[in-house]
């Protein structure tokens, strides 16, 4: 006699992701990347260094220099701090420009993008309160989300964040950190002026608060003078995370950043170092110390800035034609960014479909808000095409912008 068979029992589902994953979504600019891909595309959405400007044959003569002459340095593990001759490369370049720095003053990161993710872990438990610019970097509002933190935007204006808004934020709200980019900002190209500057590293002195300063673009000047970091006001020397990166003035692929921070923040970032990734590739450590080491760094950064000025000053001269009757942009002194305000009743982020019709591309500004957010906004990213393209590129946003109203 044959038994029937037992039914297969249901499969289960599996656990869900964690809710900070669900929680948190992509980034804008890449999702409007992958749709701009088209070659026919002019595509002023992404934040992209000029890559026929890049170096190559110095970066590459630096990488078969590390890989013939110490390839199994260069090939191994190394420490999670970072190589010793990279940091003190790095060292003398930044107390070069102002701000005393030793080698253990500094943390090799992958890419300054990996920086903001340690310093979050280091400092943020899920339901701490950040303050950040209004509008802010994209990126570093990914990472606070993805912490769990709270994130509250500060009141300003085309100086900055407004300190006495931030100094009322601080003692309302008790956050951990401000996190600002002071120089040729992503998304505005704005500038903080060495007061506002002394004004913000003052309130968090009297209050106690973290600031972390990040600065991918400012050795991208065209014209005015540079203005010293936060991190080199006295009120702010324990308590500022200095954040650099090559991706910017050598080349990104490297994925090359490092955080300058007091101790005790230093070494917990190490740490959270040690549980992403136990260290930045060595080759590439090596290489950009040999490049450093025996090319001139700072003529190559002049040579692009003044390809870049060229292409900031050709999308400033275009804006007016392209833009609606009422809009409204800044001019920005450096940096790849301009940030443009149309009319109140225009919907940047409405209105891409139709622009991308045109075979052109920007970067709505709501998203770069942390508050409510300024709908008739956009980011337009001025250095990765030439004065030519950038002309064809207005142009079409002209005729997509008209279009569309």
């Amino acid at each position: 006699m044959t038994l029937p068979s037992a039914p297969a029992p249901a499969s289960a589902s599996v656990p869900p992701l964690a809710l900070r994953a669900r929680a948190t979504g992509g980034s804008p600019v890449r999702d409007i990347l992958a749709v701009t891909a088209r070659p026919e595309v002019i595509n002023f959405a992404g934040g992209l260094p000029a890559p026929e400007l890049f170096d190559r044959e110095g970066v590459a003569a630096a990488f078969r220099h590390v890989l013939e002459e110490t390839p199994g340095r260069a090939l191994q593990y190394a420490t999670t701090e970072g190589e010793p001759a990279l940091r003190e490369l790095l060292a003398r370049r930044t107390a070069a420009r102002g701000l005393p720095t030793d080698v253990d003053d500094l943390l090799v990161t992958t890419g300054s993008q990996q920086a903001l993710s340690l310093l979050a872990t280091a400092l943020l438990d899920p339901g701490d309160t950040v303050l950040v610019e209004d509008p802010c970097y994209l990126a570093a509002l990914q990472v606070f989300g993805l912490a769990g933190a709270r994130v509250v935007a500060v009141p300003g204006d085309a100086d900055g964040p407004d300190p006495e808004a931030l100094a009322d934020l601080v003692v309302r709200e008790r956050p951990k950190l401000l996190y600002t980019v002071p120089t040729f900002q992503n998304p505005t190209g704005r500038t903080l002026p060495a007061e506002r500057r002394a004004a913000l590293a003052s309130v968090a002195a009297r209050h106690g608060l973290w600031i972390v300063e990040d600065d991918p673009y400012g050795e991208l000047r065209y014209e005015g003078e540079r203005v010293p970091w936060i991190a080199a006001h006295p009120d702010a020397g324990d308590r500022t995370v200095l954040l650099g990166s090559f991706s910017k003035v050598m080349a990104p692929g490297l994925r090359l950043g490092w955080l300058r921070a007091p101790a005790e923040l230093r070494r917990a970032c190490a740490v959270a170092k040690q549980a992403a990734d136990l260290h930045t590739p060595t080759v590439n450590q090596l290489a950009a110390a040999r490049y450093l080491a025996v090319s001139d760094l700072d003529a190559h950064v002049a040579r692009v800035a003044a390809v870049y000025r060229e292409r900031r000053d050709a999308m400033l001269a275009g804006l007016p034609r392209a833009l609606p009757e009422g809009s409204v942009w800044n001019r920005p002194e450096g940096g790849m960014f301009l940030w443009a305000r149309l009319p109140e009743t225009y919907d940047t982020g409405a209105l891409l479909p139709r622009v991308v019709q045109e075979d052109v591309a920007y970067v709505p500004g709501a998203p770069f808000h942390a508050g409510p957010p300024d709908r008739s906004t956009l980011r337009l990213c001025f250095v990765t095409q030439t004065p030519e393209e950038i002309g064809e590129g207005l142009r079409r946003l002209g005729r997509g912008l008209r279009g569309a109203v």
